[in-house]
């Protein structure tokens, strides 16, 4: 019996994304009991400071210029919490019988969350009160310099992953570090006040999670993140605009 061409490419989406997002590599990533100590204190300090600047950065007004430097404040925290934790890994991929650096998968699973997104926003526009939550969040974006905001959202998507899918997932060692580093990345979004966003942090915080889990580094995140991220601040905007 032959193979119908959705479900052959079905086959190849799901043989692409497996070495990304399911099949883990094999690594050793152990640390001595007192480094991974150190780690998990400086991650609990820089959790605690990141999450309260977050929240200040939601509570001006869009618009505002204080929100450049408390926004790339925040990318500083966890930037310097990340790097002040203990190692971080890039990570690898098996591709073709071969370990690779995750490239070019992380980004097309960037543009596939993208673009799930972006059904999302279709229907999101249609519903009030969703659709002011949403521009609640959009509203930074326009009403602030386009180009100062691409690069927080290019800096901040890259601090993120180094202390979420970095420093935390490695504290959080082997008891379920998805689901915990997911909620405590969702969790510190909760300080902004809007639930979109926490479920948007909850959704690319689980994809990303994943990642880590199978590739064992931060590359492949970082990729789909800032893929994702720089997505949504170009192609939400007018999508909510044409609604008003």
């Amino acid at each position: 019996m032959s193979i119908s061409p959705t479900k052959r490419m079905m086959g190849r989406v799901i043989g692409a994304v497996r070495p990304v997002l399911i099949d883990k590599v094999e690594r050793d990533h152990r640390q001595s009991g007192a480094a991974f100590l150190r780690r998990r204190i400086v991650v609990a300090i820089t959790l605690a400071i990141g999450a309260t600047l977050l929240g200040f950065s939601f509570s001006v007004r869009q618009g505002d210029p204080a929100f450049y430097p408390l926004t790339l404040g925040l990318a500083a925290t966890w930037t310097f919490g990340s790097l002040l934790s203990g190692p971080l890994h890039l990570g690898q991929i098996l591709r073709g019988g071969t370990l690779r650096r995750p490239i070019i998968t992380p980004i097309v699973v960037g543009l596939l969350l993208a673009g799930l997104f972006i059904l999302g926003a279709l229907i999101v526009r249609s519903i009030p009160t969703l659709a002011r939550l949403a521009e609640d969040v959009l509203g930074y974006a326009r009403l602030g310099n386009l180009w100062i905001i691409l690069v927080i959202t290019l800096v901040n998507g890259i601090a993120e992953e180094l202390f979420f899918r970095g420093a935390l997932f490695a504290a959080i060692g082997m008891w379920h570090p998805v689901l915990i580093s997911t909620v405590l990345y969702a969790s510190t979004t909760i300080a902004g006040g809007n639930p979109v966003l926490v479920f948007a942090a909850v959704v690319l915080g689980t994809v990303v999670a994943l990642q880590r889990r199978a590739s064992g580094g931060i590359l492949a995140p970082i990729l789909t993140h800032i893929t994702w991220s720089l997505s949504m601040l170009f192609l939400l905007p007018p999508i909510f605009a044409g609604a008003a």
